[in-house]
């Protein structure tokens, strides 16, 4: 199954190189460095650390309290970073610089994975969250470098989709070195596709500790008072196509009741900035984009947050919080962002990716589900409209994240456990 697998690789690599290409249409930096995930780079100046694969800006904010503390850890040096997306790339440089060698992560071809691997010589390679790739794991078994997966999540859905491979996805997810699991759920799954028990641990996630950089909140201040300090703000965070539609329903709704009210419309990628930006302008709203860095007067209705990396500053600087990807069936994005700023927080029905940790907000009462539109209008006139209910369920998710803070020590101890001594 394995030869197929790769088989299959080698007739998709041109299909491959070719949806390279098509996505630099819109986003040009698609078809530069292109080598690089053929595993063709220059080496780093030094080899021999940890290699750290986070797919894009989602899982580059989720490694980044662990980024910062294997930077300070003379034993994991130095740090080899991989992304698959520009966003992610940029984001990542922006965060670190030249703190970290960061090359694209390469296509699980063996001579590419190989190629890697010759570069960067890496002790120990940690994937983050959701990364199963069975050349680079069986590359790595082979070569004796640990792998470790951490803040690893696997919704039902993915998890009975493995197992429809059988003895090849056993194989595979055998072939993973340890395993820092979000949820008990979450490890249940791990175990039951393959990963041995006793290399699976339930760390939590370390999204709970991320924290807001103070010069984030002074931002956040400055901003709020640009946009008025008495006027109702929300933010629809990382929408996807198809729900941009609707969160401008929402807003309809919420200014029926609260004219004035301000939507904070912060799209997933940015190549779809244009798009968006031309809808808004097709409903007839008055529109301030971020990038023109012109004034919000009382008659705009929708800022559009065309810049990447500034979502803790808009969530910092608003009243409460839609979470994208859940209106749509993409599984949700990270809702303790706005929890741990002490935003009462909605999303949709589709939070697969995401459920263990959208239960506890709605446990805790700090969040609220929608089916809709037409109820993440009401739910957010309702918040927009009482304060008192906004800070209570605000406080909730506060405390839910301070409570659950440690994920990222665990997974420390987790490193230390596999990475092998010089």
């Amino acid at each position: 199954m394995k030869a197929f697998y790769t088989a299959l690789w080698v007739l998709a690599l041109p299909l491959a190189l070719a949806r390279l290409l098509w996505r630099s249409r819109r986003v040009p930096a698609y078809r530069q460095r292109w080598e690089e995930r053929l595993g063709r780079f220059v080496p780093p100046a030094a080899t021999g650390g940890v290699w750290i694969h986070a797919v894009s800006v989602g899982e580059v904010q989720a490694a980044q309290p662990l980024i910062k503390r294997l930077l300070a850890t003379p034993a994991t040096q130095p740090l080899t970073v991989t992304t698959t997306t520009p966003t992610g790339s940029a984001r990542l440089i922006e965060l670190f610089g030249d703190q970290i060698f960061h090359v694209y992560f390469p296509f699980d071809l063996p001579s590419a994975v190989d190629g890697f691997l010759d570069r960067v010589q890496p002790r120990l390679l940690i994937l983050v969250e959701t990364e199963i790739w069975p050349n680079l794991l069986a590359a790595c078994a082979h070569r004796g470098i640990p792998t470790l997966l951490a803040n690893g999540r696997l919704s039902a859905r993915s998890a009975a989709g493995y197992a429809r491979f059988g003895r090849f996805a056993r194989q595979t997810f055998g072939a993973i070195g340890g395993v820092a699991a979000q949820s008990a759920a979450d490890a249940e799954r791990f175990v039951a596709l393959g990963v041995p028990s006793d290399r699976v641990r339930v760390t939590g996630s370390m999204k709970f500790d991320q924290r807001l950089r103070s010069s984030a909140a002074e931002q956040s201040e400055v901003l709020r008072r640009a946009w008025g300090a008495d006027r109702p703000v929300w933010v629809a965070a990382s929408t996807h196509e198809g729900e941009d539609e609707q969160v401008l329903d929402a807003h309809a709704a919420v200014c029926r009741s609260l004219p004035g009210a301000l939507l904070v419309l912060v799209p997933r990628h940015p190549e779809r900035f244009e798009r968006v930006a031309a809808l808004v302008r097709r409903r007839g709203l008055a529109l301030v984009r971020r990038t023109e860095r012109t004034a919000v007067g009382p008659q705009t209705a929708v800022f559009l947050g065309d810049t990447m990396g500034e979502l803790p500053v808009f969530l910092g600087a608003a009243d409460a919080a839609f979470v994208g990807g859940s209106l749509v069936d993409v599984g949700g994005h990270n809702v303790l962002e706005p929890a741990a700023l002490g935003l009462p927080v909605a999303f949709g029905p589709h939070m697969h990716n995401f459920a263990a940790i959208a239960r506890m907000l709605l446990d805790a009462e700090a969040a609220e589900q929608v089916r809709n539109a037409a109820t993440l209008g009401q739910v957010m006139a309702r918040w927009l409209g009482d304060a008192s209910l906004r800070t209570r369920l605000g406080e909730n998710g506060r405390r839910l994240v301070e409570s659950n803070r440690g994920a990222l020590d665990r997974t420390l101890t987790m490193v230390e456990e596999r990475l092998p001594r010089r």
